[in-house]
C-alpha cells in the first residue's frame, strides 16, 4: 500500500498562464517519504483497504472525478491520540510528499489556494513548498469552516490564529522555467482535490471545480471514469442525512451575496415521497441586530452544494441567499417544515423537521469594497414611489439601456439538461462570437463551460449598457428551448445543476453592472384564447393554465429563493402576458409576499392589449410597479411613454415606464449599417426600412424624454442576429455606444432627471408627436430634444430668471457646446437658437 504509482510521468508539465496555475492534486509525478503515510487516489472503481479510514469516499462534487486522501487516518478529532511524525507533522517535507512540475512564464508571489475535504477536526492541515525548500509562508494550511463539503482555502494557521490568516500562504517564483511544487502532510485523512496558484492577491475565495491548467509538455493525464450516482428510491440507497451543521459563504459585505448552507435532509431532484420542492420547505429569517431589516427569505434544496460543476442530482444540502442592507451583526433562524404539498397551501398544517427547525447563529457584516459599475457598490435598486428606481446604498437614481433579445438568452449548449425543441429553427446556442471576450479570471463551470455567455455580458457592460433580459420558461413557445425543470414537463421538479450554472451567470452580471429582467414566462394563453403560440395557457406545458396553483407558486418561489438576492432586477409577469385581470393580480401579489426585497414587478402584453391590460392594474390597489411596454411603430414611442406616466400618476401610483419592445415585429431594433452587409433594405424584398439612427431617436431618446425609465432593445426576425437566434451582440455595436451616449449624459451633466416631467407642451408640441421633445423641472431646467435639429421655441411665461443654453450632440457624446444663443431670459416665449454645426442632425438642448 505504501508509495503508490503515481497518474503522470515525470516528463509532464503543466503550463502557468496569465499569473494562474491549477493543478489536479491527482496528477503528482513522485511521492516521496511514504513508508508511514501515503496518498492514495479515490476514484470511482478503487477499492482502497487501508484501515484505518473511518470515512467513505467522497467524489461527489470532486474535480476529475478523483482526489487523493493520505491514510491510514488514526487521528481524525481531538479526542484521538497525537502522535508526531505519524499521524501528525507540524514540520513540512517529513511525511508524504507530492510532487508536480510545472512551467512559469510569470515570475512573481503566488498565493496558493487549495480545495479540500474535511470529515473531521483534525484532518484539515496541510504543508506546501517549492524546488526542495519549504518556506515558512508554505506551512500550516488550515480548514475550519465548510465542513463535509468541498472548499477552496488559502489561510495559515497562526498563534493568534487557529483557524488561520490569510494572505499568508505564498511561494515566491524567482524566474520563468520548470519548477518544483511540493505538498506534504500534516494531518492524516486530508482530503485533496486540486491546488491553484495565483499572482492575484485579492482573488476571493471561488466556489467549486476549477478548470485545470494545459500540459505544456509531456503526456496529459488520462481522465477518470465518471461516479455512478444512484437514482433509486430505495431507502438502502440513499445518503444519510446532515447533521444540522450551518456554514455561511461569500464575502460578509454589505450587499454582497451571502449563502447560508445547511446539511439538511438528504433528497434527489426526482423524489416523490417526499418531494424537495414540494413538500419540504426550508426558509431563513435574516434580521439585522438593531432589528431592522428582519427578512423571510425562501431557501431551496442545492443537492450536493456544488452542483454548477458537478451536475449533481442529489445531496443534503438546503440553501438560502441573504444580501445584506447593513454593516454590522446579523442574526438567523432557520424554520424547516414538511407537509404534502405544503409549497402550495401556506396555511395547511405542517411538522417541523428535526434537528434542522430552529437552528439559530449570527454573523457579522463589512462595509462593501465594490466600486462601479458594480452594483455591489451602490445597493438595492427599489420602487421609491416615482418613475425612477433608486439605489438604495447611494441615492442614485436609474436609467436603464440594454438588450431586450434573445429572449432565448439561456438556451445554451453549456447549461445542463438544455434541449432544442425547435433545433432547425431555434438552435441551442454557443456564444461563440463573445469567448473573445471572456477574461482570465471570470467564471465558468463544468470544466471550461460557460466562456461565450460570460464574455457577452462582459461586452455589453463594457459597451457601457446596463441592463439585458431573457426567458426562464418557454416550453411551448417560440423558442422552445428554456426551462428550469429536469424534463419539460416535469414542472414539480427542478434542475439544481442548470439553475445554479444560471446563477453563476446572473451574478457575474451584477458584477459587472447589469440589470436583469426576468420574463417569468411567454405569451400566456392558448389558441382559443388568442391564436397564438404558446407555452402556458390550457396546453400541455401549462403551469396551471394561467391560475396561482401550485405549480406556478413553486416556480415563483424557486426563482426568488435562487435569484432574488440579485441586487437589480424585475419579474416580469409574462412576455405578451394576457392573463385574466385576476390571474395577474394573484401572480403578482404571490411574487410581493415572496420576494423578501421587493423588487420591482412589470408585465408585458401585445400592443393592441395595452388598455386592456394595464388599466385595470393602474392605482394603489395594485402591487404592479410598472409596464414593459411594447408597440408596432417606433415613432410611437414617446407619446405612448407620456401616456402610462401620466396614467398612472393620475390614478396615485406612478409607474416606471419602461420600453422593452419598439418596433415591428419583422425589424424592430436593426443591426448596424453594414453588419453582414445589411444595407437598411428588408432582405427579402428590398423594401427600405429605418436605421439604428432612427431608433436612436425615436425609442432611445423617445422614452427618455417621455419620462420612461429606459430601454430595451428587440432583434426583428427578419434580420441577421434575430430574437431567437442571436449570438453575437456586436451585430448592435453601435446602437450600444448611443446607449452609453445618452446614459453618461444623464450621469455626467447632473441632470435631474427624478424631478422632471415631459413638458412638450412648452415647445409647441401637445400631441407628443415625434416632432420635438421637452423634459422639464419648470423654472430650473429644461431639456429639449430636436430629432431633425433645427431651432424651436420655448414658452418661459410666467418663469422669471437668466438661462444658459448649451448643446449636447447625441450621436459623439463629448461636453456642452455653445450654439448661436447663449442666454435666455425668462418670462415670454424664446428661441433657444441653432446648434453648433449639424443643424440638420439631432440634438439635445440644455436650458438651466
Amino acid at each position: 500500500a505504501a508509495n503508490p504509482a503515481p497518474v503522470v510521468s515525470d516528463t509532464t508539465v503543466f503550463q502557468e498562464s496569465e499569473g494562474q496555475l491549477i493543478v489536479e492534486a491527482e496528477h503528482f509525478y513522485n511521492q516521496t517519504l511514504a513508508e508511514t503515510r501515503a496518498w492514495h487516489v479515490v476514484s470511482h472503481g478503487e477499492n482502497i483497504q487501508i484501515e484505518p479510514d473511518g470515512d467513505g469516499p467522497h467524489l461527489e462534487g470532486a474535480s476529475g472525478n478523483a482526489y487523493l486522501e493520505i491514510l491510514p487516518d488514526s487521528r481524525r478529532n481531538h479526542g484521538e491520540k497525537l502522535i508526531d511524525q505519524e499521524n501528525f507533522s507540524n514540520e513540512p517535507g517529513k511525511l508524504g510528499v507530492l510532487h508536480y512540475r510545472a512551467h512559469f512564464q510569470n515570475p512573481g508571489r503566488y498565493y496558493v489556494w487549495v480545495r479540500a475535504f474535511s470529515t473531521g477536526s483534525e484532518d484539515n492541515g496541510i504543508h506546501v513548498g517549492l524546488n526542495g525548500t519549504w518556506p515558512e509562508s508554505g506551512q500550516r494550511m488550515q480548514w475550519c469552516e465548510g465542513k463535509r463539503t468541498w472548499r477552496w482555502e488559502s489561510k495559515q494557521r497562526t498563534q493568534d490564529q487557529h483557524c488561520g490568516e490569510p494572505y499568508k500562504i505564498f511561494l515566491d517564483v524567482e524566474k520563468p522555467g520548470v519548477h518544483d511544487i511540493m505538498f506534504s502532510m500534516r494531518e492524516d485523512g486530508f482530503e485533496f482535490d486540486q491546488f491553484l496558484l495565483t499572482l492575484d492577491r485579492s482573488l476571493e475565495r471561488v466556489e467549486g471545480v476549477v478548470p485545470a491548467s494545459k500540459v505544456i509538455a509531456g503526456e496529459a493525464p488520462k481522465p477518470f471514469p465518471k461516479v455512478a450516482v444512484s437514482l433509486g428510491q430505495n431507502q438502502e440507497e440513499r445518503l444519510p442525512d446532515g447533521d444540522g451543521s450551518v456554514h455561511v459563504s461569500g464575502e460578509r459585505r454589505q450587499w454582497h451575496k451571502l449563502t447560508l448552507t445547511l446539511d439538511g435532509p438528504f433528497a434527489r431532484e426526482t423524489d416523490t415521497s417526499p418531494n424537495p420542492f414540494t413538500d419540504l420547505r426550508m426558509q431563513v429569517r435574516f434580521t439585522h441586530a438593531s432589528g431592522s431589516p428582519d427578512y423571510l427569505v425562501p431557501g431551496y434544496f442545492a443537492a450536493d452544494g456544488n452542483a454548477a460543476q458537478t451536475s449533481a442530482a442529489s445531496g443534503n444540502k438546503w440553501r438560502a441567499h441573504l444580501s445584506p442592507d447593513k454593516t454590522g451583526r446579523w442574526n438567523y433562524d432557520i424554520q424547516f417544515h414538511q407537509g404534502d404539498g405544503l409549497i402550495g397551501h401556506h396555511d395547511m398544517e405542517t411538522r417541523e423537521v428535526s434537528p434542522y427547525h430552529g437552528i439559530q447563529g449570527s454573523f457579522d457584516v463589512m462595509p462593501t469594497n465594490k466600486q462601479a459599475p458594480d452594483f455591489r457598490a451602490k445597493g438595492r435598486l427599489q420602487y421609491v414611489g416615482g418613475h425612477y428606481l433608486q439605489f438604495a446604498g447611494t441615492g442614485e437614481y436609474f436609467l436603464k439601456a440594454g438588450a431586450d433579445a434573445p429572449e432565448t438568452f439561456l438556451g445554451y449548449a453549456d447549461f445542463d439538461g438544455t434541449i432544442a425543441g425547435k433545433p432547425q429553427s431555434v438552435p441551442l446556442k454557443t456564444w461563440e462570437p463573445h469567448i473573445r471576450d471572456w477574461h482570465g479570471g471570470d467564471p465558468t463551470w463544468g470544466n471550461g463551460k460557460g466562456k461565450g455567455m460570460i464574455g457577452a455580458l462582459n461586452y455589453l457592460s463594457g459597451k457601457g449598457c446596463n441592463v439585458f433580459s431573457f426567458l426562464t420558461y418557454n416550453a411551448g413557445g417560440d423558442g422552445d428551448n428554456v426551462w428550469p425543470f429536469v424534463g419539460r414537463d416535469e414542472k414539480r421538479h427542478y434542475d439544481c445543476s442548470k439553475l445554479d450554472q444560471w446563477g453563476i451567470v446572473f451574478d457575474h452580471a451584477t458584477a459587472k453592472g447589469l440589470y436583469l429582467h426576468f420574463k417569468l414566462q411567454e405569451t400566456e394563453m392558448d389558441d382559443n384564447r388568442r391564436g397564438h403560440q404558446a407555452n402556458d395557457g390550457n396546453v400541455p406545458t401549462s403551469l396551471d393554465g394561467g391560475a396561482l396553483g401550485i405549480e406556478r407558486k413553486l416556480y415563483c418561489r424557486e426563482m426568488i429563493a435562487r435569484f432574488g438576492h440579485a441586487l437589480a432586477l424585475n419579474w416580469n409577469l409574462g412576455e405578451e402576458n394576457t392573463q385574466s385581470t385576476e390571474e395577474q393580480r394573484a401572480m403578482s401579489q404571490y411574487i410581493r409576499d415572496m420576494d423578501p426585497y421587493d423588487h420591482h414587478i412589470v408585465v408585458h402584453t401585445f400592443p393592441e392589449q395595452q388598455d386592456k391590460v394595464y388599466r385595470p392594474l393602474l392605482g394603489i390597489g395594485s402591487v404592479l410597479t410598472g409596464p414593459s411596454l411594447q408597440n408596432s411603430n417606433i415613432r410611437d414611442t414617446h407619446w405612448q411613454v407620456v401616456k402610462w406616466t401620466r396614467a398612472s400618476a393620475e390614478a396615485g401610483k406612478p409607474w416606471v415606464v419602461a420600453f422593452d419592445e419598439s418596433g415591428t415585429a419583422q425589424y424592430a431594433q436593426v443591426p448596424d449599417l453594414g453588419y453582414q452587409g445589411f444595407d437598411g433594405t428588408d432582405p427579402a424584398d428590398g423594401k427600405k426600412i429605418h436605421t439604428q439612427h432612427e431608433v436612436r431617436k425615436y425609442t432611445l431618446w423617445g422614452t427618455l424624454m417621455g419620462g420612461g425609465g429606459g430601454v430595451e432593445y428587440y432583434f426583428g426576425y427578419k434580420l441577421p442576429q434575430n430574437d431567437l437566434v442571436c449570438e453575437d451582440w456586436r451585430s448592435r455595436d453601435q446602437s450600444w455606444d448611443y446607449c452609453r451616449i445618452a446614459l453618461d449624459f444623464f450621469r455626467q451633466q447632473n441632470i435631474p432627471f427624478w424631478n422632471m416631467n415631459t413638458a412638450d407642451e412648452l415647445i409647441g408640441n401637445p400631441e407628443f408627436n415625434n416632432g420635438k421633445y421637452c423634459l422639464a423641472a419648470s423654472g430650473e431646467n429644461y431639456l429639449i430634444y430636436l430629432p431633425d435639429g433645427g431651432s424651436t421655441a420655448l414658452d418661459l411665461s410666467g418663469v422669471d430668471g437668466d438661462f444658459s443654453v448649451r448643446w449636447f450632440n447625441p450621436r459623439e457624446g463629448g461636453p456642452l457646446l455653445v450654439g448661436s444663443v447663449k442666454e435666455l431670459k425668462g418670462g415670454k416665449s424664446v428661441t433657444i437658437g441653432m446648434p453648433p454645426n449639424d443643424p440638420d442632425q439631432d440634438w439635445v438642448a440644455v436650458i438651466r
